[in-house]
C-alpha cells in the first residue's frame, strides 16, 4: 500500500480544524455536554475526504476536543459518533449525488449524519444517566446539529474548488 503523505497531512489539518471548531464556542447543555460548531467541520471532512480519512479527521479532532475540554468520559463515544457521521456523510453524498444535484445530496446526507449524532449521544447518555434523564439533551443536540449542518453547507461552498481530500 502506497502512503500518501499529502492526504495524511490534510487529514491531520482537518482534525485540528475539527478540534478548534469544537472548542471555540461551547454552550453547556443540560447533561454535562456542550453545544459547539464542530459538526460543520465533521461534515466537511465526510464530504471532502475518503471514508477512512474523513472518519479519522472527524473522530480524532472531536475526541481530542473532549479530552482538552475536560470531557474525558465522552471522548470514546465522541470518537465513534463523529467518525461515523463523517462516513455517513461521505457515502450518503456519493450515493445521492448520482440521483440528485450536489446540494440536495449534501442536505440529505448531512441531515442523516446529524440524526446519527443525536441518536448516538442519546444512546450513550442513556446508558450513563438513564434514558428518561437524557431526553433533556435531545433539543441541545438537535440545535447543535442544525447549526453544524448549516455551517457545513457554507464551508462546502468556500472549499468547493479546493481538492483537499483528493
Amino acid at each position: 500500500m502506497k502512503i500518501n503523505v499529502r492526504k495524511i497531512v490534510m487529514a491531520a489539518m482537518m482534525a485540528s480544524l475539527v478540534c478548534v471548531a469544537t472548542m471555540i464556542i461551547k454552550i453547556p447543555s443540560p447533561l454535562k455536554g456542550y453545544i459547539n460548531i464542530g459538526d460543520s467541520v465533521v461534515l466537511l471532512a465526510g464530504w471532502m475526504f475518503s471514508p477512512l480519512y474523513g472518519f479519522l479527521s472527524a473522530a480524532i479532532g472531536s475526541a481530542l476536543a473532549d479530552v482538552l475540554s475536560g470531557y474525558l468520559l465522552y471522548a470514546p463515544a465522541t470518537f465513534l459518533i463523529k467518525g461515523l457521521m463523517a462516513v455517513l456523510a461521505y457515502y450518503g453524498y456519493r450515493y445521492l449525488s448520482k440521483k440528485a444535484n450536489a446540494l440536495t445530496a449534501r442536505i440529505i446526507s448531512g441531515v442523516l449524519a446529524e440524526v446519527l449524532m443525536a441518536v448516538g449521544y442519546l444512546t450513550f447518555e442513556g446508558l450513563l444517566y438513564g434514558f428518561a434523564a437524557c431526553l433533556v439533551n435531545i433539543p441541545a443536540n438537535l440545535i447543535q446539529g442544525a447549526i453544524g449542518f448549516i455551517l457545513g453547507l457554507l464551508l462546502c461552498r468556500v472549499f468547493k474548488n479546493i481538492e483537499i481530500g483528493k
